[in-house]
Protein backbone atom coordinates (compact mmCIF):
# COMPACT_ATOMS: atom_id res chain seq x y z
CA UNK A 1 0.00 0.00 0.00
CA UNK A 2 2.77 2.35 0.89
CA UNK A 3 4.64 1.40 -2.29
CA UNK A 4 1.54 2.04 -4.38
CA UNK A 5 0.94 5.40 -2.76
CA UNK A 6 4.57 6.41 -3.29
CA UNK A 7 4.38 5.36 -6.94
CA UNK A 8 1.25 7.47 -7.50
CA UNK A 9 2.90 10.43 -5.79
CA UNK A 10 6.01 10.17 -7.95
CA UNK A 11 3.85 9.88 -11.06
CA UNK A 12 1.95 13.01 -10.08
CA UNK A 13 5.17 14.93 -9.51
CA UNK A 14 6.57 13.85 -12.88
CA UNK A 15 3.36 14.78 -14.71
CA UNK A 16 3.26 18.17 -13.02
CA UNK A 17 6.89 18.74 -13.94
CA UNK A 18 6.28 17.87 -17.57
CA UNK A 19 3.24 20.10 -17.72
CA UNK A 20 5.17 22.98 -16.20
CA UNK A 21 8.00 22.40 -18.62
CA UNK A 22 5.58 22.35 -21.50
CA UNK A 23 4.00 25.59 -20.41
CA UNK A 24 7.43 27.22 -20.01
CA UNK A 25 8.58 26.05 -23.43
CA UNK A 26 5.39 27.23 -25.07
CA UNK A 27 5.75 30.62 -23.39
CA UNK A 28 9.32 31.07 -24.65
CA UNK A 29 8.32 29.80 -28.09
CA UNK A 30 5.49 32.32 -28.29
CA UNK A 31 7.82 35.14 -27.26
CA UNK A 32 10.28 34.20 -30.00
CA UNK A 33 7.51 33.80 -32.59
CA UNK A 34 6.12 37.23 -31.75
CA UNK A 35 9.54 38.90 -31.77
CA UNK A 36 9.74 41.81 -32.07
CA UNK A 37 6.52 43.04 -30.50
CA UNK A 38 7.95 46.40 -29.44
CA UNK A 39 10.74 48.75 -30.60
CA UNK A 40 14.31 47.43 -30.66
CA UNK A 41 17.24 49.61 -29.61
CA UNK A 42 20.58 49.48 -31.42
CA UNK A 43 23.36 51.02 -29.33
CA UNK A 44 26.11 52.68 -31.36
CA UNK A 45 29.37 53.67 -29.69
CA UNK A 46 30.14 56.46 -32.15
CA UNK A 47 28.67 59.87 -32.87
CA UNK A 48 26.10 60.53 -35.60
CA UNK A 49 27.20 61.12 -39.18
CA UNK A 50 30.14 58.74 -39.37
CA UNK A 51 30.40 55.75 -41.73
CA UNK A 52 29.35 53.27 -39.04
CA UNK A 53 26.42 55.37 -37.87
CA UNK A 54 25.14 55.91 -41.41
CA UNK A 55 25.39 52.25 -42.40
CA UNK A 56 23.58 50.97 -39.32
CA UNK A 57 20.80 53.52 -39.84
CA UNK A 58 20.26 52.15 -43.36
CA UNK A 59 20.06 48.61 -41.94
CA UNK A 60 17.81 49.71 -39.07
CA UNK A 61 15.32 51.16 -41.53
CA UNK A 62 15.30 47.89 -43.49
CA UNK A 63 14.80 45.85 -40.31
CA UNK A 64 11.92 48.09 -39.29
CA UNK A 65 10.24 47.46 -42.64
CA UNK A 66 10.74 43.69 -42.69
CA UNK A 67 10.08 42.92 -39.00
CA UNK A 68 7.28 45.41 -38.40
CA UNK A 69 8.73 47.26 -35.42
CA UNK A 70 10.94 50.33 -35.09
CA UNK A 71 14.68 49.66 -34.81
CA UNK A 72 15.95 52.78 -33.07
CA UNK A 73 19.61 53.83 -33.25
CA UNK A 74 20.95 55.30 -30.01
CA UNK A 75 24.36 56.97 -30.19
CA UNK A 76 26.47 56.53 -27.06
CA UNK A 77 29.97 57.71 -28.09
CA UNK A 78 32.86 57.30 -25.71
CA UNK A 79 36.17 55.43 -25.34
CA UNK A 80 36.15 54.17 -28.92
CA UNK A 81 32.83 52.37 -28.57
CA UNK A 82 33.62 50.70 -25.24
CA UNK A 83 31.02 52.68 -23.26
CA UNK A 84 28.16 51.64 -25.56
CA UNK A 85 29.21 47.99 -25.65
CA UNK A 86 29.46 47.85 -21.86
CA UNK A 87 25.95 49.26 -21.60
CA UNK A 88 24.57 46.77 -24.14
CA UNK A 89 26.32 43.85 -22.46
CA UNK A 90 24.52 44.56 -19.18
CA UNK A 91 21.01 44.57 -20.68
CA UNK A 92 18.54 41.68 -20.64
CA UNK A 93 19.35 39.17 -23.43
CA UNK A 94 15.90 39.29 -25.01
CA UNK A 95 16.74 40.76 -28.43
CA UNK A 96 15.45 44.24 -27.62
CA UNK A 97 18.89 45.81 -27.16
CA UNK A 98 21.47 45.14 -29.86
CA UNK A 99 25.06 46.33 -30.05
CA UNK A 100 26.63 47.83 -33.16
CA UNK A 101 30.13 46.38 -33.35
CA UNK A 102 33.16 47.21 -35.46
CA UNK A 103 36.63 45.84 -36.00
CA UNK A 104 37.92 48.81 -34.01
CA UNK A 105 35.92 48.38 -30.80
CA UNK A 106 35.81 44.56 -30.80
CA UNK A 107 38.84 43.09 -32.59
CA UNK A 108 41.45 45.78 -31.85
CA UNK A 109 40.62 46.96 -28.33
CA UNK A 110 41.70 43.72 -26.57
CA UNK A 111 45.28 44.43 -27.69
CA UNK A 112 45.10 48.21 -27.23
CA UNK A 113 43.85 48.32 -23.64
CA UNK A 114 45.22 46.69 -20.51
CA UNK A 115 41.71 45.69 -19.53
CA UNK A 116 38.16 45.92 -20.88
CA UNK A 117 34.90 45.98 -18.91
CA UNK A 118 33.60 43.15 -21.12
CA UNK A 119 34.89 40.30 -23.26
CA UNK A 120 33.93 40.84 -26.93
CA UNK A 121 33.76 37.10 -27.62
CA UNK A 122 32.48 35.65 -24.34
CA UNK A 123 29.94 38.33 -23.38
CA UNK A 124 28.12 38.66 -26.72
CA UNK A 125 26.29 36.49 -29.23
CA UNK A 126 27.18 37.45 -32.78
CA UNK A 127 24.24 38.26 -35.07
CA UNK A 128 25.77 39.13 -38.44
CA UNK A 129 28.26 41.09 -40.44
CA UNK A 130 26.79 44.21 -42.08
CA UNK A 131 29.56 45.43 -44.33
CA UNK A 132 33.28 45.59 -45.00
CA UNK A 133 35.40 48.54 -45.99
CA UNK A 134 38.99 49.47 -46.57
CA UNK A 135 41.02 52.65 -46.61
CA UNK A 136 42.86 54.66 -49.20
CA UNK A 137 46.45 55.85 -49.20
CA UNK A 138 46.20 59.43 -50.43
CA UNK A 139 48.40 62.40 -51.34
CA UNK A 140 47.83 66.00 -52.36
CA UNK A 141 46.49 66.33 -55.89
CA UNK A 142 49.56 68.35 -56.91
CA UNK A 143 52.03 65.84 -55.46
CA UNK A 144 54.66 64.28 -57.70
CA UNK A 145 53.82 60.90 -56.16
CA UNK A 146 51.49 59.01 -58.50
CA UNK A 147 52.23 55.41 -57.58
CA UNK A 148 53.03 53.40 -54.49
CA UNK A 149 56.57 52.89 -55.74
CA UNK A 150 57.17 56.63 -56.07
CA UNK A 151 55.71 57.23 -52.62
CA UNK A 152 57.95 54.59 -51.03
CA UNK A 153 60.97 56.00 -52.87
CA UNK A 154 60.31 59.51 -51.56
CA UNK A 155 59.58 58.21 -48.05
CA UNK A 156 62.92 56.38 -47.96
CA UNK A 157 64.65 59.53 -49.20
CA UNK A 158 63.06 61.86 -46.62
CA UNK A 159 62.85 59.31 -43.77
CA UNK A 160 61.83 61.15 -40.56
CA UNK A 161 60.87 64.18 -42.63
CA UNK A 162 58.14 62.15 -44.34
CA UNK A 163 54.77 62.38 -42.57
CA UNK A 164 51.69 60.18 -42.93
CA UNK A 165 48.46 61.37 -41.30
CA UNK A 166 45.70 59.22 -39.81
CA UNK A 167 42.95 59.65 -37.27
CA UNK A 168 43.69 58.84 -33.63
CA UNK A 169 46.17 56.30 -32.28
CA UNK A 170 44.59 52.86 -32.20
CA UNK A 171 42.20 53.49 -35.08
CA UNK A 172 42.14 51.08 -38.02
CA UNK A 173 43.63 53.85 -40.17
CA UNK A 174 46.49 54.33 -37.73
CA UNK A 175 47.19 50.61 -37.58
CA UNK A 176 47.00 50.41 -41.38
CA UNK A 177 49.70 53.07 -41.59
CA UNK A 178 51.84 51.30 -38.98
CA UNK A 179 51.53 48.04 -40.90
CA UNK A 180 52.49 49.80 -44.14
CA UNK A 181 55.48 51.45 -42.48
CA UNK A 182 56.70 48.12 -41.14
CA UNK A 183 56.18 46.08 -44.32
CA UNK A 184 57.73 48.72 -46.59
CA UNK A 185 60.74 49.09 -44.28
CA UNK A 186 60.23 52.81 -43.76
CA UNK A 187 61.57 55.09 -41.02
CA UNK A 188 58.89 57.77 -41.17
CA UNK A 189 56.53 59.62 -38.84
CA UNK A 190 52.84 58.75 -38.47
CA UNK A 191 50.87 61.73 -37.22
CA UNK A 192 47.47 61.17 -35.55
CA UNK A 193 44.72 63.76 -35.99
CA UNK A 194 41.42 64.08 -34.15
CA UNK A 195 39.09 63.54 -37.11
CA UNK A 196 38.86 62.57 -40.77
CA UNK A 197 38.15 66.20 -41.63
CA UNK A 198 41.44 67.20 -39.96
CA UNK A 199 43.33 64.54 -41.92
CA UNK A 200 41.87 65.69 -45.23
CA UNK A 201 42.66 69.33 -44.43
CA UNK A 202 46.26 68.39 -43.60
CA UNK A 203 46.69 66.59 -46.95
CA UNK A 204 45.10 69.42 -48.94
CA UNK A 205 47.22 72.03 -47.15
CA UNK A 206 50.44 70.08 -47.69
CA UNK A 207 51.07 69.76 -43.96
CA UNK A 208 51.71 66.03 -44.44
CA UNK A 209 53.01 63.97 -47.33
CA UNK A 210 50.30 61.30 -47.34
CA UNK A 211 47.47 59.81 -45.28
CA UNK A 212 45.40 56.70 -44.70
CA UNK A 213 41.70 57.47 -44.56
CA UNK A 214 38.27 55.91 -45.06
CA UNK A 215 37.09 56.19 -48.64
CA UNK A 216 33.69 57.86 -48.27
CA UNK A 217 34.83 61.37 -47.25
CA UNK A 218 37.60 61.25 -49.87
CA UNK A 219 35.52 60.66 -52.98
CA UNK A 220 34.48 64.30 -53.65
CA UNK A 221 38.07 65.48 -53.10
CA UNK A 222 39.43 62.77 -55.40
CA UNK A 223 36.81 63.68 -58.02
CA UNK A 224 37.78 67.37 -57.84
CA UNK A 225 41.49 66.57 -58.13
CA UNK A 226 42.38 68.12 -54.78
CA UNK A 227 43.44 64.69 -53.51
CA UNK A 228 44.95 61.73 -55.34
CA UNK A 229 44.29 58.16 -54.24
CA UNK A 230 47.50 56.15 -54.66
CA UNK A 231 46.13 52.77 -53.56
CA UNK A 232 43.47 51.06 -51.45
CA UNK A 233 44.11 48.69 -48.56
CA UNK A 234 41.72 45.79 -49.21
CA UNK A 235 42.57 42.64 -51.18
CA UNK A 236 40.35 43.76 -54.07
CA UNK A 237 39.84 47.13 -55.69
CA UNK A 238 36.95 49.24 -54.47
CA UNK A 239 34.21 49.39 -57.10
CA UNK A 240 33.70 53.11 -56.49
CA UNK A 241 37.36 53.80 -57.41
CA UNK A 242 37.97 51.14 -60.08
CA UNK A 243 41.14 52.75 -61.44
CA UNK A 244 42.89 52.83 -58.06
CA UNK A 245 45.02 49.69 -57.48
CA UNK A 246 45.38 47.85 -54.20
CA UNK A 247 48.54 48.16 -52.13
CA UNK A 248 49.03 44.44 -52.67
CA UNK A 249 49.04 44.63 -56.46
CA UNK A 250 51.21 47.76 -56.28
CA UNK A 251 54.17 45.95 -54.74
CA UNK A 252 53.45 44.92 -51.13
CA UNK A 253 51.93 41.55 -52.02
CA UNK A 254 51.16 40.47 -48.43
CA UNK A 255 49.50 43.73 -47.44
CA UNK A 256 45.72 43.69 -46.95
CA UNK A 257 43.62 45.59 -44.42
CA UNK A 258 39.87 45.43 -44.25
CA UNK A 259 37.63 46.68 -41.46
CA UNK A 260 34.03 45.67 -40.81
CA UNK A 261 30.81 46.55 -39.05
CA UNK A 262 28.23 44.17 -37.61
CA UNK A 263 25.60 43.49 -34.98
CA UNK A 264 25.79 41.53 -31.72
CA UNK A 265 23.44 40.81 -28.84
CA UNK A 266 24.08 40.22 -25.13
CA UNK A 267 25.16 36.62 -24.41
CA UNK A 268 22.17 34.37 -23.77
CA UNK A 269 19.84 35.87 -26.37
CA UNK A 270 17.54 33.08 -27.66
CA UNK A 271 19.07 31.51 -30.79
CA UNK A 272 15.70 31.73 -32.56
CA UNK A 273 15.81 35.52 -32.19
CA UNK A 274 19.41 35.61 -33.42
CA UNK A 275 18.36 33.54 -36.45
CA UNK A 276 15.39 35.83 -37.18
CA UNK A 277 17.59 38.93 -37.06
CA UNK A 278 20.27 37.26 -39.17
CA UNK A 279 17.74 36.37 -41.87
CA UNK A 280 16.40 39.94 -41.91
CA UNK A 281 19.92 41.37 -42.20
CA UNK A 282 20.71 39.08 -45.14
CA UNK A 283 17.58 40.38 -46.84
CA UNK A 284 18.55 43.97 -46.06
CA UNK A 285 22.10 43.83 -47.45
CA UNK A 286 20.97 42.05 -50.61
CA UNK A 287 18.61 44.90 -51.51
CA UNK A 288 19.94 46.90 -54.45
CA UNK A 289 19.24 50.26 -52.80
CA UNK A 290 21.18 49.18 -49.69
CA UNK A 291 24.15 48.19 -51.82
CA UNK A 292 24.04 51.50 -53.69
CA UNK A 293 23.84 53.56 -50.49
CA UNK A 294 26.65 51.58 -48.91
CA UNK A 295 28.86 52.06 -51.96
CA UNK A 296 28.47 55.82 -51.66
CA UNK A 297 29.84 55.42 -48.12
CA UNK A 298 32.78 53.35 -49.33
CA UNK A 299 31.33 50.18 -47.80
CA UNK A 300 30.53 46.81 -49.36
CA UNK A 301 27.21 45.52 -47.98
CA UNK A 302 27.72 41.96 -46.77
CA UNK A 303 26.19 39.54 -44.26
CA UNK A 304 27.29 36.21 -42.81
CA UNK A 305 26.11 33.61 -40.28
CA UNK A 306 26.50 34.05 -36.51
CA UNK A 307 29.12 31.29 -36.54
CA UNK A 308 31.06 32.94 -39.35
CA UNK A 309 30.86 36.28 -37.54
CA UNK A 310 32.29 34.69 -34.40
CA UNK A 311 35.13 33.15 -36.40
CA UNK A 312 35.84 36.48 -38.12
CA UNK A 313 36.05 38.21 -34.74
CA UNK A 314 38.40 35.54 -33.36
CA UNK A 315 40.73 35.60 -36.37
CA UNK A 316 40.76 39.41 -36.59
CA UNK A 317 41.48 39.72 -32.87
CA UNK A 318 44.53 37.46 -33.27
CA UNK A 319 45.65 39.27 -36.42
CA UNK A 320 45.40 42.78 -34.97
CA UNK A 321 47.22 41.58 -31.86
CA UNK A 322 50.14 40.64 -34.09
CA UNK A 323 50.02 43.99 -35.95
CA UNK A 324 49.84 46.02 -32.72
CA UNK A 325 52.70 44.11 -31.09
CA UNK A 326 54.86 44.36 -34.24
CA UNK A 327 54.24 48.13 -34.34
CA UNK A 328 55.27 48.44 -30.67
CA UNK A 329 52.09 50.27 -29.66
CA UNK A 330 51.85 50.29 -25.84
CA UNK A 331 48.59 49.33 -24.17
CA UNK A 332 46.54 52.18 -22.77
Amino acid sequence: MKTSTLARLLSAVIVCGLVALGIGTASVGAAVTDYPDRPVKIVVGYGPGGTGDLTIRIIAQKLSQSLGQAFVVENRPGAGGIVASQMAQKTKPDGYTLNFIAAGNFAMTPSLFKSLPFDPIEDFDMVSLIGTFGFALIVNGKSEMHTLQSLVKQAKSKQKDFFIATVSVGSAQYLSAQMFKSMAGLDINIVPYKSSADVIRAVRAGDVDAAFETIAPLIPHVSSGDIRAIAVTEKSRFSGLPDVPTISESGLSDYAVSAWNGLAAPRGTPPEIIAKLNSAIHQAVQASDTQQQFQLLGVTAKANTPGQMTQLLRSDTDWWKHVIEAAGIPKQ
